[in-house]
């Protein structure tokens, strides 16, 4: 079976060295020379991985699959004309408006239109507005190939629950729902993913699928808010979020009658959220309201959490102001260290990373910014090092906005001599408020009052 998969990216790589690992499967991913990420064909083609940071087996996986010949990576659109199947993984991002923008979309459609053969599968892993598949990508490859869908050809969304981290293990062991535009459509696909997935596999419609994708991601959204806010309350009322989501999630499951006893899952807080979808998802969902719903509901739930996470980075900026102020020392005369810009700890993964917000927000106002980032070696725009005794040698405040591994270890004494000034804003819960106080620091933390005496780390 000749596979092609459009889009080198964090869902892209692992799904395609994975089923270039089943056998009579042959992969071709597909990837534009783009100035930003042409580079990933030739390292791909050589068996390296372009994903940095903790990614088990991973790598391993890709060399495994160049050497054996069953993976490629090319910039050939005409690859199309030989699928049998074509699974498309491109970035859907919204615009300062919170519209979906489909330029990568509907280019690629294009293009698969233009060269697809009948009997193909075209797959859509891409997360998209509800009513996508259907009311976008669907007339495209109609118009473009004179072939119709459910019948000369399988339309599929079927929507990835990958985790940065754990794309590997995701990708095999979390359940999986694939959404087709006939039965016959969602069967065919079915049987196709069942060469990678040992979870379960849930069949449904289309429409059904893209909704269930977005809201689940609005879910976690909402989740966080609500974290977020209580938080906010704690830092007020001069208590601990932490140790209130620890009391909170005590209360125990009880399997004999979950719904007399359901448990709780508070969110962790944080200094903001980031990633490919959950800063765009809320959007994609009241976009297919507005565009295809066929009555006005309200949305004050949804709209209002995503404008609380997205105003945490501001948060920051005023707890440093207000550190900063116990030491005598003006913003505008600051020189601040921003630990961590991968939106996710342990990865390299900037995807809307709310570490680029604080930057951006910081950057103009003080005397100096600077990010560290023991992953990302570069972003454009963003005064960034990978060297920590560079980042923070003589700065006057360091703020974590990732829970890096490397930032989990670091010595408080030693972060107190190489200061100039011993002020921490900590943003994801890595010291311990105590600690960081009699080590002689001026510290703050997102949901952590001043008045408190104890903080604890995450577990």
């Amino acid at each position: 079976m000749e596979i092609v998969v459009i889009g080198m990216g964090y869902v892209g790589i692992p799904t395609a060295a994975l089923l270039a690992d089943v056998d009579s499967f042959n992969v071709t991913g597909v990837q534009r020379r783009s100035k930003r990420s042409g580079w990933k064909i030739d390292h791909l083609n050589s068996g390296k991985s372009p994903i940095e940071g903790d990614e088990p087996e991973l790598a391993d996986l890709i060399e495994k699959v160049v050497r054996k010949g069953s993976f490629r990576v090319t910039d050939e659109e005409s690859v199309y004309a030989d699928a049998d199947v074509i699974l498309i993984v491109v970035q859907t991002p919204v615009d300062t408006n919170n519209v979906p923008q489909y330029s990568s979309l509907e280019e690629v459609s294009q293009s698969i239109g233009q060269y697809m053969k009948k009997g193909v599968m075209v797959i859509i892993e891409s997360t998209v507005a509800p009513g996508t598949t259907q009311y976008f990508v669907k007339p495209i490859l109609e118009r473009l190939s004179g072939l119709r869908a459910g019948e000369d050809f399988n339309l599929v969304f079927s929507y990835e629950r990958v985790m940065v981290g754990r794309l590997l293990h995701n990708l095999q062991n979390m359940p999986k729902v694939v959404g087709g535009l006939t039965p016959a459509c969602t069967e065919r696909g079915i049987d196709f993913y069942k060469n990678i997935i040992n979870a379960e596999i849930y069949p449904t419609d289309c429409l059904t699928a893209e909704v269930s994708k977005v809201t689940e991601n609005a879910y976690r959204d909402v989740n966080i808010a609500f974290a977020n806010e209580v938080a906010l309350i704690c830092e007020s009322l001069g208590v601990n979020v932490h140790d209130v989501r620890s009391l909170v999630n005590s209360l125990p499951h009880d399997p004999s009658n979950p719904a007399k006893n359901p448990y709780r899952m508070m969110h962790i807080p944080g200094a903001g959220v980031g990633g490919h979808c959950l800063p765009k998802d809320t959007w994609l969902l009241r976009y297919a309201l507005e565009a295809y719903g066929k009555k006005k509901v309200s949305t004050n739930v949804l709209v209002e959490s995503r404008l609380t996470n997205d105003y945490m980075p501001m948060h920051m900026k005023e707890l440093i102001e207000e550190a900063l102020e116990t030491q005598n020392v003006q913003l505008s005369e600051a020189r601040i260290c921003i630990l961590g810009f991968a939106f996710l700890e342990d990865s390299d993964d900037t995807r809307n990373t709310p570490a680029l917000t604080l930057y951006n927000i910081l950057k103009p106002i003080c005397r100096e910014v600077i990010v560290h980032d023991p992953y990302v070696v570069a972003y454009e725009g963003v005064d960034l090092t990978t060297d920590l005794e560079k980042a923070v040698k003589d700065r006057d405040c360091v703020a974590i906005t990732t829970r890096h591994r490397e930032y989990r270890e670091l010595k408080l004494d030693w972060l107190r001599e190489i200061l100039a000034t011993p002020v921490i804003v900590d943003g994801r819960n890595v010291f311990n408020q105590e600690d960081a106080l009699s080590a002689g620091f001026t510290f703050r933390g997102v949901g952590i009052g001043t008045d408190t005496k104890q903080s604890k780390k995450e577990k």
